[in-house]
């Protein structure tokens, strides 16, 4: 999960040169001729898919569908017979969609080294990621990566993370939602989640407590994770521009948004500067390296790296990762669950049944079998990160047959798979936990947990790139989902039980916030 990322909005960065901007007028200066001789076409053969047009390619429909992209993309996607699509960029250029589970073993596993993240990605989120794992290829991610995997193998920073979640849980979460159910407040279910899993994120990354989600209302205000969030936000923006040359000039010139990405980058690396001198002086004053801090800034100076950018970058890289993903995936499940009563029974009574006078610790959420396929079938209709795009470095054919020239980028959808009939077969549109446990269908009381192919359901990546941190984010939300389920009900409070709008930034959200009324169960 956290290791796709910040691949998501790059599939309409359509033009990814200065140079586009000059050639702009001329396009400008001929389209209302040419949109005169579009209305008089007969309409395309196929109403499913988006017209293709000299010069122009499917401008037109990619401009209409912007605000719906993920699911338009999807539908290109399962309106194609083999699950790829091949999107027609203007002045030539394509873009490849593709739900095909045999193509993306092709890039994430069988030709990884044809894709990497390329220089449209890196260009635009390099200010606030640096050169950090999730913003780089080659030798510097393969150091990176073997420095992060050594950290988050260690039982030591597990039980850390365990530790960290459990306090935040019991000494804020749960009393705040005690509070809401009280005062029959309405609160944003899933601004509350993103605020738990940002202070966690920062404990442990930094050792930092953010104290962004308080035990009561009003929530708190926090300088650092205000920054944190306008830099996100503005960084995916420029994803979404049609013509990359605007953010450029904005930024050159320092104008509006990009202006305001400088102050708030400036500030999240200036704090990150600030920690990493505290923590290397605390280092210094340690008798041992083994005396150092659980968190991972103090994991990643006492094992020798020194560096400050590349100790800041690495660090802030899995701050936005950690801090979006995992609350994405509960802000979708808990909306899921309510729509789907006998599921919510069947979890909380599983709850129940492992708690121990009303209390349930990480041993025993490990045996939450149904829990744990609930989670992975709400993240097949919801995942966190609906899009991951890589760039061809060399040309290269799928394995569906599909030409890719060097410099195209290929983007794999799972939000589209997750909605695939020939990969979840005919009730692919029903939220069913069994179909991912064996035992369930014949009515056994014992059932066991099956994994799908991970390029079925690249949910966490596959292949050298899948998420390290894939156990403990399902030890995380199971922790979680304990804890609040045990005592509450999470009941949406909008009217009429309408679906919420599915929009992406760099993960996954509900357009609007989540609000929800908490009832204490009896």
């Amino acid at each position: 999960m956290i290791s796709s990322f910040f691949s998501t909005m790059s599939c309409f960065d359509l033009f990814s040169s200065f140079s586009h901007f000059i050639v702009l007028p001329s396009l400008l200066i001929v389209i209302g001729a040419v949109v005169v001789f579009f209305r008089s076409r007969p309409p395309s053969s196929s109403k499913n898919l988006p017209r293709v047009y000299p010069i122009f390619g499917s401008y037109f429909a990619i401009f209409a569908n912007m605000k719906r992209r993920i699911d338009w993309t999807a539908d290109l996607v399962g309106n194609s017979l083999s699950a790829t699509y091949v999107l027609h960029l203007p002045l030539g250029g394509r873009r490849v969609f593709t739900g095909n589970p045999a193509n993306v073993q092709h890039v994430l596993k069988t030709h990884f080294g044809k894709y990497e993240k390329g220089g449209v990605f890196k260009t635009v989120l390099r200010d606030v990621l640096g050169d950090g794992i999730f913003n780089t290829d080659g030798e510097s991610w393969k150091f990176q990566r073997q420095v992060a995997s050594h950290e988050f193998n260690t039982r030591s920073l597990r039980k850390f993370i365990e530790n960290v979640v459990d306090a935040e849980l019991n000494e804020r979460l749960l009393p705040l939602l005690a509070f809401a159910a009280k005062s029959r407040e309405v609160i944003d279910m899933q601004d509350i989640l993103q605020r738990f899993a940002f202070d966690n994120i920062c404990k442990i990354a930094f050792g930092y407590d953010a104290e962004y989600l308080s035990p009561s209302l009003p929530l708190p205000r926090a300088k650092f994770a205000e920054a944190f969030e306008d830099a996100v936000r503005i960084s995916s923006e420029r994803f979404q521009e049609l013509f990359s040359a605007i953010w450029r000039v904005k930024r050159f010139f320092n104008l509006g948004s990009e202006k305001h990405l400088r102050v708030a980058i400036s500030e999240v690396r200036e704090f990150a500067k600030k920690i990493v001198g505290e923590k290397k002086r605390e280092l210094s004053e340690k008798s041992s390296p083994e005396s150092a801090g659980e968190d991972l800034l103090s994991r990643f100076l006492s094992s020798g790296h020194a560096d400050e950018d590349f100790v800041i970058d690495i660090v802030i890289s899995f701050i936005l990762a950690g801090r979006d993903t995992t609350s994405a995936a509960l802000t979708w499940y808990f909306w899921l669950l309510h729509k789907n009563p006998e599921v919510e029974a069947k979890v909380q009574g599983e709850i129940m049944e492992k708690s121990d006078a009303h209390t349930t610790g990480y041993d025993d959420v490990k045996e939450m079998v149904y829990t744990h396929a609930s989670l992975c079938e709400s993240m097949r209709f919801y995942p966190p990160v609906p899009l991951d795009t890589k760039e061809a470095v060399s040309d290269d054919v799928l394995e569906d047959g599909t030409v890719v020239k060097k410099g195209t980028r290929v983007t794999y959808h799972p939000y589209a798979m997750g909605r695939l009939e020939q990969i979840w077969g005919k009730d692919w549109s029903e939220f069913r936990p069994e179909r991912w446990l064996r035992g369930a269908e014949d009515g056994s009381e014992k059932w066991a947990f099956v994994n799908k192919d991970a390029y079925a359901y690249p949910v966490f990546q596959a292949g050298p790139r899948v998420c390290l941190g894939k156990e403990m984010a399902f030890l995380q939300m199971k922790r979680v989902l304990a804890g609040v389920l045990q005592r509450f009900r999470v009941v949406p409070a909008a009217e009429g039980g309408e679906e919420p709008l599915f929009i992406s930034y760099l993960s996954s959200k509900m357009e609007g916030g989540f609000p929800v009324r908490i009832e204490v169960r009896e």
